[in-house]
């Protein structure tokens, strides 16, 4: 059974599933489509979905980034499905897979974040998105665990800080985050993390 989170809430994925070890974060977004004098096309946005892997004081170290430039942590623990650049068809349109039990015991958080590519030449931001979502999955039976819809207007952001994976007492559990930022590069929105 999903559950569905509203921006801040938390809830635990391994405590009431017994014997969960691997996930799947999945990302879906739409172009929103430009109307036109006849008819509408869609905008072409390419979104990056990527893993930032933190330490107890929330600090990136290492290459600790899994982003579609580095499709996998140094461990394998967390590995990226790689680029999708249109955000065209049904259902996600990247995954990141997760190991929770080889995720090294000195990362207590995996923050996942979506940019933009190239935002800044092509002006364009999250107000050009529609339908956006991430969402958790048992990776052994694809069941849907969470599910976070990103319904604020995000116009003017080019990067969204969306949710993270984080232990606590033993257990890991989910925070629907939602928070939009103007880092216009993955690379920069880590570098607030070192």
């Amino acid at each position: 059974m999903t559950i569905s989170l509203v921006k801040g809430q938390k809830i635990d994925l391994t405590k009431g599933n017994a014997g969960l070890s691997n996930i799947v974060v999945g990302l879906g977004w739409s172009p929103v489509e430009k109307k036109r004098f006849f008819g509408s096309k869609k905008i072409d946005i390419d979104c990056d979905a990527s893993a930032l892997l933190l330490d107890e004081n929330g600090k990136l170290q290492g290459k600790n980034l899994v982003c579609f430039h580095n499709l996998k942590s140094p461990d394998g623990s967390v590995v990226h499905s790689g680029d999708n650049r249109t955000g065209e068809g049904e259902g996600d349109d990247e995954q990141i897979r997760i190991d929770l039990v080889r995720v090294p015991s000195n990362i207590h958080k995996i923050l996942v974040v979506v940019n933009i590519y190239d935002c800044i030449n092509r002006k364009q931001d999250f107000g050009m998105i529609s339908d956006a979502y991430i969402r958790v999955l048992n990776q052994t039976n694809e069941q849907e665990l969470v599910r976070f819809n990103l319904t604020e207007n995000y116009s003017g952001k080019t990067a969204l800080i969306v949710g993270e994976i984080y232990r606590y007492n033993g257990e890991w559990k989910f925070n629907a985050i939602g928070e939009g930022t103007n880092a216009a590069h993955v690379d920069l929105l880590a570098r607030t993390y070192q």
